[in-house]
């Protein structure tokens, strides 16, 4: 496969990034705000868009919804690893000063729970796209400073989280494969998704910060511990609020963190968002 040289991106690539924005999400890209939340679920942008008062708009791909008050606009690019890295190929090149994924995983300890928080701090690049951006020797790895908010956050709330590294992988139905399973054992992931690896991937390649705060959906390895229709349903309507909150919490976090221009997390002067104060 052919990995994706480094560049500046030229004028023509930035505006058949911001069309193609446009069309798949149904939005001006002036309307994004400075902080995105991305996640998988129409529900997640519906719980946002309600609760702000403001409207999710459907494009022919994507989900969004955009508020100027909180300076947050919320993403829902689909499942999979090639729309995670579509949704970065096209958002990286707005002004966005972060990122955060609001995804769910698979937790693979004994000792997990459904409900508890995963903070990947690493991804092992399974799914196969992230090969387009480095090579295989190049790690997955969140942005270590937006992490560390999301971690700052949770612990001033007193909400308990695992740390760990991530296996994204891009076969959505591996339970019942008994030799992928074992590779699991082998190689010691914490947690099971399909995104990670190439979010954090793809923003390393565009220097573009982005973290991930997972919410354990499930215990796959465990006895009747695969998602189900009903315990997904139970999921969605117990955690949903919460971890929408959480996201928005640590979007302002990053926000107070930037002020400071930390190194790792400020990408340097760009073109202003109308409602962003210099």
């Amino acid at each position: 496969m052919d990995i994706l040289p480094a560049h500046e991106p030229s004028p023509e690539e930035e505006k058949i990034a911001r069309d193609t924005l446009e069309r798949y999400s149904g939005s001006k890209v002036e309307d994004f705000q400075p902080y995105v939340l991305l996640t998988n679920f129409p529900r997640y942008a519906a719980y946002f868009a309600e609760s702000r008062g403001v409207e999710v708009i459907e494009g022919s791909m994507f989900k969004v919804a955009h508020s100027p008050k909180d300076k947050v606009t919320i993403l829902d690019f689909k499942i999979g690893s090639p729309a995670a890295a579509l949704v970065i190929d096209l958002i990286a090149h707005l002004p966005i000063k972060a990122s955060l994924l609001l995804g769910m995983c698979g937790g693979l300890r004994r000792h997990y729970q459904v409900g508890e928080y995963f903070v990947p701090i690493a991804s092992i690049r399974a799914e196969g796209t992230s090969d387009f951006y480095f090579p295989p020797e190049v790690p997955a790895m969140a942005n270590f400073l937006i992490q560390k908010k999301v971690t700052d956050v949770l612990d001033r709330d007193g909400i308990g989280y695992h740390i760990g590294i991530t296996w994204t992988t891009n076969k959505r139905f591996w339970e019942f494969n008994k030799p992928f399973k074992a590779h699991l054992d082998l190689t010691r992931p914490q947690s099971i998704e399909m995104e990670c690896a190439t979010l954090f991937t793809a923003s390393y390649y565009y220097k573009f910060p982005l973290g991930a705060l997972l919410l354990i959906s499930d215990l796959p390895l465990s006895r009747d511990g695969i998602k189900t229709k009903e315990s997904s349903e139970s999921v969605f309507s117990r955690y949903t609020t919460d971890h929408v909150e959480k996201g928005v919490a640590i979007m302002k976090a990053i926000e107070d963190a930037i002020k400071e221009h930390p190194k790792g997390i400020y990408r340097g002067p760009r073109k202003r968002f109308k409602n962003d104060n210099p």
